[in-house]
Formats: C-alpha cells, structure tokens, sequence
C-alpha cells in the first residue's frame, strides 16, 4: 500500500473523533469509518448478539424500521442476508459472507447494500473489561467518495439508535 492509493495508511488530517449519543465515530484513514460504543454486558452474550438470528431483529436498525429477513451463519463462509422495511412499503437490504469468526473475540464479513456503492469490509472487535464490553465496528468502504457518501446520510444516528437498542436488549437478555 502506499500514499499515493491511501488504502492501508493513515490520513494525514483524520476527521476528529465525534461522538453520538454514546457512540464514538471516526475517520482514521480515507476509506474507514470506526465506530467504537461500551456496553454493559459480557462479550460472549454480546458476539451472540451480533450473529444469532435470535437476536438481531431486536436490536439491528432503527426503531421505524422492522426487520423481515434475517439469516446469518456466523462461520467462514457463511452468507448473512438482512432486510428491513419501514411502514410505507420501502425494503432495504444488506447481504455478506463471513470471513472470519472468532467467537467472542469478533468476526469480518462482507457487508453489500441493495443498489450501494459496492462491498465494505466490516470488522468487529469485542474488549470485555470488568463485565462491559467496548464495541470497535471498523467499516472499510471501496472508496472515499463511498464512505464519505455514508457520512452523509443518517447513518450516526442511525448506528447509535440500533446501539443503544442494543444495550437495552442485553439488559433485559440476561
């Protein structure tokens, strides 16, 4: 990798860290956004959370939108397929393949939006401390133009509602 691609080296002028609602987001390098949010609950129940199908339409997503396809098979290999739809009709879609799980450690997968940009990487790290786990979701976007188009939706609020829906569900899980 080198300067002249950007991928893989650290932008010389990162977006400062900025925090939404209990999520930290950041921009280390022209191609990734970092998502980093704590957790009460241990990471075991956590990494649960994030590939059981049990689970995930409880939490994954905004609040107006429910969850009507959910497969995951949390091994290498395996295909993730996600749909949800708002109450107007309107259906959005995101499919993957896991690269790697290492439960409870975290997992990488692909992850391709219906009609996005193209495929991101989404890399997931579970650090348990003292019965709270830190969330690090690293997405890496085929290109800056890509993850800066993400930048400009909802998606903070987004991702910080589906968070803290989150942290709700394990509350009442355990």
């Amino acid at each position: 990798m080198t300067p002249a691609t950007g991928h893989g080296d650290r932008h010389p002028n990162p977006e400062p860290a900025r925090t939404t609602g209990g999520t930290t987001f950041e921009t280390p390098s022209d191609d990734e956004i970092v998502m980093t949010c704590v957790v009460n609950a241990p990471r075991d129940l956590v990494f649960e959370a994030w590939t059981d199908p049990v689970h995930l339409p409880h939490w994954l997503g905004r609040a107006d939108w429910t969850m009507t396809v959910c497969h995951s098979d949390p091994r290498p290999g395996g295909v993730r397929r996600l749909v949800w739809r708002r109450d107007d009709g309107v259906e959005m879609g995101v499919s993957g393949v896991y690269r790697e799980v290492t439960p409870p450690d975290g997992l990488v997968c692909t992850e391709a939006f219906d009609g996005g940009p193209g495929e991101t990487v989404h890399t997931l790290r579970l650090i348990e401390h003292d019965g709270e786990t830190t969330m690090v979701s690293t997405i890496r976007y085929p290109t800056t133009q890509a993850r800066d188009a993400a930048l400009a939706t909802n998606m903070r609020a987004g991702v910080d509602e589906s968070f803290t829906r989150l942290s709700e569900h394990l509350r009442h899980t355990r």
